[in-house]
């Protein structure tokens, strides 16, 4: 048998890609903006590493993460270390640790890659960038629609175009559940069920809770509707609390801004593992994955948080292009005094290292649309 043959040396493993100059770019500015837009709200930025000791990245919450972290051994201390798959986590062990004494409430902002396993035999990005905010300490509808209208603020910095936040809250369901006696098999299908929208199944799994929960299935969609469904039902105390809950941060919302587009989904499961309550997913209709999710969490120490994390890769394909510097070549010996000005002037400029016969032919070979002769700006 012949040996396997090694992989070209510049061949990227699956799921990961380079960004070149226009990507780049793009993603670079737009990360700046929504970090301002944060910042403007009171959210300060920190930066926490790349790689964390596997006990400490994947405690408490983090265990959700377990599947999609990536581990390597350390050869310093020869314990295992993680790449870190979600930043969530690593903002929560920051607030509980090194900013235990800050007041609350604590908002904290963040940007950076993450590494994530990935789902074999399927294609899909394995590094992926993160910016997010997390407001720690309050448990409140308020600080949930902070996250929500700062998030709407950031998004609108970036013109990304219909955007709706999609809401949801799994605790409504689990709450009805637990009110009968169905095994774990039996509590896994139905919840199965209802996240896949399959009333039939519901009806055939739900039992007594059949009818209530096929109306659950029915509060899907702008939220003004969900909760003319939502508060009509016949719902246990604990449930009733977290619609109650809902609907105070939709008012909220609204309040603060009526043009937010909200929508409410009660019954969605999918991807919420250490979540506790409200859960928030971001859309824009020209994008078809979401560009965005969070919600509310407990931190470490079980201290109340709540936050969202955008995906700079899917958000910039809903914004207007990005606008690279007109670049200017600058013949060999230009002073810079003039480079100096052209670049306050917005121009990016490329020197010329050595003298040239065509100023011209050079700047057009190096990708400029202007250059420099006798000190006049000349378009190439």
């Amino acid at each position: 048998m012949n040996a396997p043959q090694e992989p070209p040396v510049t061949l990227l493993p699956t799921g990961f890609i380079d960004l070149l100059q226009h990507e780049a770019e793009a993603e670079a500015q737009g990360i700046a903006r929504i970090m301002d837009v944060f910042s403007q709200y009171g959210y300060e930025q920190v930066r926490p590493p790349l790689i964390e000791f596997e006990a400490s990245l994947l405690a408490g919450g983090g265990q959700a993460l377990s599947a999609q972290t990536f581990r390597i051994l350390d050869p310093d201390s020869r314990r295992m270390l993680a790449l870190r798959p979600d930043m969530t986590t690593q903002i929560s062990r920051i607030a509980a640790t090194r900013l235990a004494e800050r007041p609350r409430p604590l908002r904290l902002s963040y940007a950076g890659s993450c590494v994530l396993v990935g789902t074999p035999g399927r294609d899909g990005a394995r590094q992926i960038t993160q910016v997010g905010l997390e407001l720690i300490g309050p448990d409140s509808a308020e600080a949930d629609a902070e996250v929500i209208l700062v998030t709407s603020s950031a998004l609108s910095a970036l013109q990304v175009a219909n955007v709706s936040i999609d809401l949801s809250c799994p605790n409504i369901a689990k709450a009805l559940i637990a009110t009968e006696t169905f095994t774990a098999a039996q509590e896994a299908t139905l919840i199965q069920a209802l996240d896949r929208k399959d009333v039939a199944a519901v009806r055939d799994l739900g039992g007594t809770l059949a009818p209530v929960l096929t109306q659950l299935l029915r509060a899907t969609g702008p939220a003004r509707h969900a909760l003319e469904i939502l508060t009509q039902l016949d719902l246990p105390l604990s449930a009733a609390d977290e619609v109650r809950r809902l609907q105070e941060v939709v008012n909220a919302v609204w309040t603060a801004d009526p043009t937010i587009i909200l929508t409410i989904d009660p019954a969605e499961f999918r991807g919420w593992q250490y979540h506790t309550g409200l859960c928030m997913t971001v859309f824009a209709a020209d994008v078809r994955e979401e560009i965005g999710r969070g919600g509310r969490y407990l931190s470490y120490e079980q201290e109340a948080a709540c936050g969202m994390t955008l995906r700079p890769e899917a958000l910039l394909k809903a914004t207007p292009p990005v606008s690279l510097k007109k670049r200017v070549y600058l013949p060999h010996g230009t002073s810079a005094a003039r480079s100096h000005k052209l670049r306050e002037d917005g121009f990016a400029t490329v020197a010329g290292l050595n003298e040239v016969s065509s100023p011209c032919a050079e700047a057009r070979r190096l990708r400029c649309a202007y250059y420099i002769l006798q000190d006049k700006l000349v378009e190439v």
